[in-house]
């Protein structure tokens, strides 16, 4: 049986719209295929769920795609960062090694085992996280195909209070995170995205999460893709953890549709 087709779905924007809303981390759903590798109980693995999920971040993105003036495209995975974490290298680059949290995590936010010792991660990887670059990748190539460029808006949520596993947890944390990449994030970009979240309490650069998410075929190579993370303190739109959106859900899609719209506007 072959589900990865409907474990993400890419909705389609403007014709003309050079921008990805990136969604990663905002689904809890886990398949029972998947469930039966996790050794936490129903309850330990809820309680995860809730510590490491973006909640809401999909509907911050749709709200702000349907209030943008040019509908960007939205890349939204339909499972939970537990079946595979789309962002991470699938190899020893990816610094989150150190914590058990690659591509396929071992280890719980809480420092944990979350998979038994010896756990092979290559079917997941193969069934999950390869199908999820490669339709990332794609959708890239068509913004490059139509537009003559791509802006990937990563589009995350952190929690207020640091949790174990965060490596970089003594930095600052406020309310909107901008995560930069030195070749993927022009000037320009951060400038509109500091214009456009200046009413949401304050931003910081990666702090205290860094980087973009750019498909490895573009990555280091291809100044055409641009890319920006929006890291939002969850405390800013919903309860925690992993408890409803509140009042601020909406203002955070405005500010994001006013991103997209400078973003859109710039030539």
């Amino acid at each position: 049986m072959h589900h990865s087709a409907a474990s993400f779905q890419l909705l389609p924007g403007a014709g003309t719209s050079p921008v990805i809303l990136h969604v990663p981390h905002s689904s809890r759903v886990v398949p029972d295929c998947v469930r039966g590798g996790i050794v936490l109980d129903d309850r330990g693995l809820e309680r995860e769920l809730d510590h490491i999920t973006d909640s809401h971040t999909a509907d911050i993105a749709a709200g702000a795609a349907a209030a943008a003036a040019v509908t960007p495209w939205r890349f939204v995975n339909g499972l939970s960062r537990l079946v595979i974490d789309p962002e991470r290298f699938p190899d020893e680059r990816e610094e989150m090694l150190a914590v058990g949290m690659g591509a396929v995590y071992t280890h719980t936010t809480h420092r944990e085992r979350l998979r038994p010792e010896g756990f092979d991660a290559r079917p997941l990887i193969e069934r999950y996280f390869h199908p999820y670059a490669n339709a990332m990748t794609g959708a890239v190539e068509d913004r490059l195909e139509a537009a003559g460029r791509a802006v990937i808006i990563d589009v995350h949520s952190y929690p207020t209070e640091p949790l174990p596993y965060e490596l970089h947890a003594d930095g600052m944390r406020p309310p909107i995170c901008l995560g930069t990449d030195a070749f993927h994030t022009p000037p320009g970009l951060l400038a509109l995205a500091g214009e456009a979240f200046a009413g949401c309490g304050g931003t910081a650069l990666d702090s205290p999460f860094a980087g973009t998410y750019v498909p490895l075929r573009y990555y280091g190579k291809d100044d055409r893709v641009s890319a920006l993370m929006v890291e939002i303190r969850r405390d800013a739109y919903m309860s925690e953890p992993g408890g409803p959106a509140g009042a601020g859900l909406d203002a955070l899609s405005a500010a994001l549709a006013a991103l997209v719209d400078g973003v859109q506007a710039e030539r």
